[in-house]
């Protein structure tokens, strides 16, 4: 399935889609008729793992109906280890709605490294660019902010 994967990287999303359900879906149907016929004892690692394997089959199975996400989330785990490493830091959060705005931040940090911008460039464009929008702002205009349309769109300062 990863070499599978690694051939379609560069593809469109569209076309990823395609490729997943001409090729992969007979693999990965292939491994729950596996899982289903696999009797090992419930309590030893190969039973834990199927296990596990059958409860995440509806979220393993979502890559089929989606050429943009990825078959496994290493990306995520990757992004993930800077929450690990400052895990101290985390402790001065205080309250729960400390804890959250501490979620609040690395999430717009990292949804902004993952999608090639500067996560400071970005932060002081969204503070000056969202304090420009009405009160409330419509959904075309909330969205035009997310990382992943940064590109499409030049800054006022960039246009000016």
């Amino acid at each position: 399935m990863f070499h599978l994967e690694e051939q379609w990287r560069l593809l469109s999303p569209e076309e990823r889609l395609k490729c997943r359900q001409t090729d992969l879906k007979p693999l990965i149907d292939q491994f729950w008729a596996w899982c289903e016929q696999a009797a090992p004892a419930p309590k030893s690692r190969l039973g834990v793992a199927l296990t596990y394997a059958l409860n995440q089959r509806q979220m393993l199975n979502r890559v089929l109906e989606f050429g943009e996400i990825d078959l496994s989330n290493n990306a995520s785990e990757r992004n993930m280890k800077s929450f690990v490493i400052g895990r101290k830091n985390w402790l001065f959060a205080t309250s729960p709605k400390g804890a959250e705005a501490n979620a609040i931040w690395m999430t717009i940090v990292e949804t902004a490294k993952a999608n090639g911008l500067d996560p400071r460039t970005y932060i002081e464009r969204l503070l000056h660019e969202l304090s420009q929008l009405p009160t409330s702002p419509t959904r075309e205009q909330a969205e035009s902010y997310s990382p992943w349309n940064q590109y499409l769109k030049p800054s006022k300062q960039e246009i000016a």
